[in-house]
């Protein structure tokens, strides 16, 4: 039974990583163009015709930086419980946008990788996309609930076993 107990907690730690990185790497990518190219952010953000006008703006400096951060906490492991909810949160919310829009029939550019109006078009593969990154989001917060129940069933001294970081 402890055999099976460690590599049950070798393949949580394992999946914890890796969603992590993956998503860290997925949001600091993301932010990338976006903070280096504000004006055809903004130009992307208008194009979803989802916010009022002097939003846009606002949210074409700050939503990159708030990716830009989010990965980072990802990446350095820290604040995990809040990073993980807001990455399902944002992944739940790109992916409403991407759906609204498609459902619209806009042919709008995504905006999701590069700011430049032309590329990375709204298509079935985009949506299918932001689904697998909602999926990896939203596993690695369970992940990090578990992660965190378990160390709260540790320092109660319910559990004996071992702790996967």
């Amino acid at each position: 039974m402890p055999q099976q107990k460690l590599s049950h907690d070798i393949i949580l730690t394992i999946g914890y990583h890796f969603t992590r990185l993956v998503m860290a790497g997925v949001f600091i990518y993301a932010s990338i163009d976006k903070i280096i190219h504000p004006d055809l952010f903004s130009e992307a953000v208008y194009n979803y015709q989802v916010l009022p006008g002097y939003l846009v703006n606002l949210t074409a400096l700050i939503l990159p930086w708030l990716e830009l951060t989010l990965g980072t906490c990802l990446l350095i492991n820290r604040w995990m419980a809040g990073a993980s909810a807001l990455a399902a949160m944002l992944m739940a919310l790109f992916l409403g946008m991407i759906l609204f829009n498609l459902a619209r029939g806009l042919d709008i550019s995504c905006g999701c990788f590069s700011a430049a109006p032309d590329e990375d078009p709204i298509t079935l593969l985009t949506l299918a996309r932001d689904i697998l990154f909602l999926i990896f989001s939203l596993g690695l917060a369970g992940l990090v609930y578990i992660r965190k129940a378990r160390d709260v069933m540790e320092i109660l001294g319910e559990n004996q076993g071992g702790r996967w970081e």
